[in-house]
C-alpha cells in the first residue's frame, strides 16, 4: 500500500546527526557529497523577496516531506528531478525553518498541507499541490508569494527511510493523553506512553480522523514526533560509536534531497549550529489559521492573513522572539492530542 510520507523531520534530523558525528571529518564530507541528491531549484526564479537588512545572516530553509520513494544513484545538475515525479507526488508536509542571525534560536513553522493559497501560474489550490504541479521550484515560488520571506535553501525527503530510522533508534517515544480511534486505518491508540516502531510512528503521524482538530492536530503530531526523534538522535549518537553514526547517516542521506547550492560544508555548519542550540530555543508551531472550509468538494484550511502578515514580517526581520512573546499559546507543547 502506498504510504503518505507526511513530515520533514529527517531533514533536520540529518543535520543534527552530522553535527553529532562531525569528528569523522573527511569521511562524512565524502559520503555527503556522494549520497545526498541535489537539484537546481533557484535558477530562473524571478520577482523574489529581498532579504531584510536587519536579518543579514539569518537563514530560511523550506523543508518538504513527499509521498514518493527515492531510489538509485544521486542525481545532480540543472536538469535533475531526483525525488520529484511530475503529477505523482505532493508535499504532504511543508515547514519553514528559520535560524536567527546569531544562531541562538530557531523556529519551525508548519504550513498545513490543505492551506488554500494561490499557486503561481496555476490559480488557487491546496498548497501541497505546488510540488505536484511544479516540483520544489514551484513550492518555493508559492511559499515566497504567500509569506514574502526569501527562501535560502530547500530540503526534502521521502519516507521510505523513516521506519528504518525509528527502528535503529530503538523506537520513538510518544505520550497519548486520551484514547483515540483512527477509523481510516482501524487503529486505536490507547492513553499512555508508547515506544513506537518506525512503522507505528508513521501511522501515528498520519492520523487525522478521530482527532479533535483533524489535520491541524496531525500537524502537531508531526512536530511532536520530530522533537522525539531529535531527542533520540542526541541521546543515541555517540562519536565513540562510529558504526551507529554510520548506519544513521547512511539511512538519512539515501532519502534526502537538497538544492544544489546547499553544499556539504553548509550542511555541516548548520548541523553544528543546531547541535549547540538548547532544545528550549528550538520552537515548533503552526502558521496562524482562521478556520476550516470547503472549496467545492475539497476540505481546506483558511490561513489567517492578518496574523500571518505579522508572523512573516517578524521572520523577514529576524525578530521571531517578539512575535512569539506576543503569541505564546501557538507553540506546540510537550503533549498533543
Amino acid at each position: 500500500m502506498k504510504k503518505t510520507r507526511i513530515w520533514l523531520g529527517v531533514g533536520i534530523a540529518f543535520v543534527v546527526l552530522v553535527g553529532a558525528v562531525t569528528g569523522t571529518g573527511w569521511y562524512l564530507a565524502h559520503r555527503l557529497d556522494r549520497q545526498v541528491r541535489t537539484v537546481d531549484v533557484f535558477a530562473g526564479l524571478e520577482e523574489r523577496p529581498e532579504a531584510a537588512g536587519d536579518a543579514a545572516g539569518a537563514m530560511n530553509i523550506l523543508l518538504l516531506g513527499t509521498d514518493g520513494r527515492t531510489g538509485g544513484k544521486a542525481t545532480t545538475g540543472s536538469g535533475a528531478t531526483a525525488s520529484w515525479t511530475p503529477g505523482e507526488q505532493r508535499a504532504d508536509t511543508m515547514m519553514l525553518l528559520h535560524l536567527s542571525a546569531d544562531r541562538r534560536s530557531a523556529s519551525v513553522v508548519s504550513i498545513p498541507r490543505d492551506s488554500w493559497v494561490r499557486i503561481p501560474g496555476h490559480g488557487n489550490a491546496k498548497i501541497n499541490a505546488a510540488f505536484s504541479q511544479g516540483g520544489p521550484r514551484l513550492s518555493v515560488q508559492t511559499v515566497e508569494k504567500l509569506t514574502g520571506v526569501r527562501i535560502d535553501h530547500v530540503a526534502w525527503v521521502d519516507w521510505a527511510g523513516f521506519e528504518e530510522i525509528g527502528d535503529l533508534l530503538g523506537g520513538v517515544e510518544v505520550y497519548i493523553p486520551e484514547t483515540v480511534h483512527d477509523s481510516a486505518r482501524h487503529r486505536t491508540w490507547t492513553k499512555g506512553t508508547h515506544l513506537l516502531s518506525g512503522e507505528e510512528a508513521l501511522l501515528y503521524v498520519r492520523q487525522r480522523y478521530g482527532l479533535p482538530g483533524g489535520d491541524l492536530d496531525r500537524v502537531k503530531r508531526q512536530q511532536y514526533v520530530l522533537r522525539s526523534i531529535l531527542r533520540g538522535l542526541r541521546q543515541s549518537v555517540d562519536p565513540k560509536n562510529p558504526k551507529k553514526a554510520y548506519d544513521l547517516l547512511d539511512i538519512i542521506t539515501r532519502h534526502l534531497t537538497v538544492d544544489s547550492g546547499f553544499s556539504g560544508g553548509d550542511l555541516r555548519g548548520l548541523a553544528l549550529d543546531l547541535a549547540r542550540m538548547p532544545s528550549s530555543d528550538l520552537t515548533f508551531f503552526t502558521a496562524p489559521v482562521a478556520g476550516l472550509g470547503k472549496e467545492g468538494a475539497q476540505s481546506v484550511v483558511r490561513l489567517d492573513k492578518r496574523e500571518g502578515r505579522r508572523l512573516w514580517a517578524a521572520m523577514r526581520e529576524d525578530d521571531m522572539a517578539s512575535w512569539l512573546a506576543e503569541n505564546p499559546d501557538v507553540v506546540t507543547g510537550g503533549t498533543v492530542s
